[in-house]
């Protein structure tokens, strides 16, 4: 005679889910928060010991941005992105940074990602590629969008300083 393993996978699934679920409000965001806030504050250190190459792209910018002087637009984003990156890592005034950090990505594909020139969308999705063959390289700044979203949706997880902030708060 066969045993019945239907029911001992169905209840071992079930308990893995429920453990799957208990751990995501912990570590699900803080995932998101650790990858994008190394990334932003690495970018940042790039800026920050690098030259100024804003001026060279300035008249890229979308309105209202390009109206800014190519150095103050050069320090926001050195400074936001080193700020921000800190703050996500930590999990402080997230939902901020998230929006922060997503204007300044939507910047950064219209000035430096978006190709040059495209007449269809095929044309267009050759830029969404890593590197740049002369048709644009958006697709990781549209990945960065898209990991910012839950952040800024969600806020930051139970692993954070925003959530401790929050708790005390609501018990006061």
């Amino acid at each position: 005679m066969k045993p019945n393993l239907w029911p001992c996978l169905s209840q071992c699934s079930l308990a893995l889910l429920r453990q799957l679920d208990h751990g995501a409000p912990w570590l699900a965001l803080l995932s998101l928060r650790l990858l994008l806030g190394w990334d932003f504050f690495e970018s940042g250190l790039e800026k920050l010991h690098g030259e100024n190459w804003f001026a060279e792209i300035q008249n890229q910018f979308p309105f209202p941005f390009n109206l800014l002087p190519a150095w103050l637009s050069w320090q926001l984003a050195t400074w936001f992105e080193l700020i921000g990156g800190i703050a996500l890592v930590l999990g402080i005034g997230t939902r901020f940074f998230a929006l922060t950090l997503g204007v300044l990505t939507v910047v950064a594909i219209a000035a430096v990602h978006w190709p040059g020139e495209w007449h269809s969308l095929s044309e267009l999705m050759r830029g969404y590629v890593f590197t740049d063959q002369g048709h644009g390289n958006f697709k990781l700044p549209m990945i960065f969008l898209g990991m910012l979203l839950p952040l800024l949706l969600q806020g930051p997880g139970k692993l954070s300083l925003d959530h401790l902030l929050r708790r005390k708060l609501e018990a006061e």
